[in-house]
């Protein structure tokens, strides 16, 4: 459904900015048409150019875990923006957020705040080669960890979505640095280690891979990572941009038991402001300048709007018991859209962990755990099934390579109207 102001909108910006857009996946190339334009958001409602609501199970791709303009962070930011925008100078919040994040993350003895989850990867690969005195970075085919030139080789969310997972303007040289494996797999793994293992700084990896639908770590996989990493000297770096503060008080390394080396988060701890952060052992940590030779800066981080942001937000996910309420919101959703599945004669894969979802159109007996297995989902009927939803109400994100996010906000009311509304798409498609 075309809405006549964000379609002229579009067209303006197009001639602006490059695809009209200023983060590909919102461009609509994965599921067609044009994106909508919005005007508001509350709750776990938004409302487009034209005035008409949604029910959002983007959150801005994680960030509004309350929900859109919750009170406390609304606030929060009144309160921090009386006293100043901007400081480039330390303040007690940095402080504060620091040791918060410091108590809360299992592995993390000193943090450093950056301004998102790309800058929070790209310097934990620094730090990591820093400290190790090696080159050679391994990832995993379909994880993303944002627009950092070593970590844009076969990565996921808009590379995937767009046909491009490489891109271009990284060097070879330095994409050769990169080794890239598939997901869930040990013998690849041993195999890298056995001839390379010598010259691996790090081994980073999504803790649940989120940008390339939503698969999960099959049993054994981080353990034997850890003691590879362990016997070849080489750091772990998880990446928990999506899945810090989300999934648990303490990320999902809290959940698995895993402590990684280091642990680059983002998203829920700006309160929906820009913001991230990275951390892990103090003896690493050390080697940033200025106590040390590796070099990172920011003049923007540790912004007070965004700390405050994200301390009333976290405040605010403890005071309820939030990632109860999240899991229980997650599983209700869960159960809706298996009986929805089930009444509109349908066997798709759907994949939930705590307030994290995907619905693949692959059969649900069909295994997925990496991306080889996630691509044989069908993409067409994904993208009439997206299109359906958002013209009768609900918002999910245009890609199937993207997970979908519950809020506190959302409400069985919300949920339940969703799960009758998709069972209608789907019987259709």
């Amino acid at each position: 459904m075309k809405s006549p102001r964000s379609s002229a909108l579009f067209s303006e910006a197009r001639k602006l900015i490059p695809g009209g857009v200023n983060s590909p996946v919102r461009a609509f190339r994965g599921v067609g048409g044009e994106p909508f334009f919005v005007e508001r958001a509350t709750g776990s409602h938004i409302w487009d150019a034209d005035g008409r609501e949604l029910i959002d199970y983007v959150g801005t791709w994680g960030p509004a875990i309350l929900g859109h303009a919750p009170r406390v962070v609304i606030d929060a930011i009144t309160s921090a923006a009386a006293k100043g925008v901007s400081f480039g100078i330390p303040h007690a919040l940095e402080v504060e957020m620091a040791r918060t994040i410091c108590e809360w993350v299992p592995s993390i003895e000193k943090v450093r705040m950056v301004n998102s989850g790309t800058e929070a990867t790209m310097s934990c690969v620094r730090l990591a080669r820093g400290f190790t005195g090696r080159g050679k970075i391994v990832k995993f085919t379909g994880c993303y960890h944002g627009h950092v030139d070593s970590l844009l080789v076969k990565a996921g969310s808009g590379a995937l979505t767009h046909g491009t997972p490489d891109s271009a303007g990284v060097p070879a040289e330095l994409a050769a640095l990169t080794i890239t494996l598939r997901y869930n797999d040990p013998d690849a793994l041993r195999a890298v280690f056995a001839a390379q293992g010598n010259e691996i700084a790090a081994v980073i990896v999504e803790s649940v891979p989120a940008n390339a639908g939503l698969y999960f770590p099959e049993p054994g996989f981080y353990e034997l990572m850890r003691k590879l990493c362990a016997e070849h000297e080489s750091l772990i770096i998880f990446d928990e941009v999506m899945t810090g503060f989300r999934l648990a008080r303490g990320g999902y390394q809290q959940l698995c038991g895993l402590k990684p080396d280091l642990t680059a988060l983002g998203k829920v701890i700006g309160g929906g402001l820009p913001v991230g952060a990275f951390g892990g052992r103090r003896e690493i940590m050390d080697q940033l300048s200025p106590d040390g030779p590796v070099y990172q800066a920011g003049t923007l981080s540790g912004n007070p709007l965004a700390l405050s942001a994200g301390l009333a937000q976290l405040r605010e996910l403890e005071r309820l018991d939030g990632w109860a309420k999240l899991d229980a919101l997650g599983a209700e959703f869960e159960e809706r859209t298996r009986a929805g599945l089930k009444r509109a004669g349908r066997d798709y894969n759907f994949r939930r962990i705590g307030s994290m979802f995907c619905l693949y159109f692959t059969s649900a007996s069909t295994p997925i755990r990496n991306l080889e297995e996630a691509m044989l989902s069908d993409k067409a009927a994904f993208a009439k099934f997206f299109h359906g939803c958002l013209e009768r109400g609900v918002y999910f994100a245009p890609s199937q390579f993207e997970a979908g996010f519950l809020s506190l906000a959302h409400t069985s009311e919300d949920i339940a109207r969703t799960a009758d509304i998709a069972a209608e798409v789907l019987g259709k498609i």
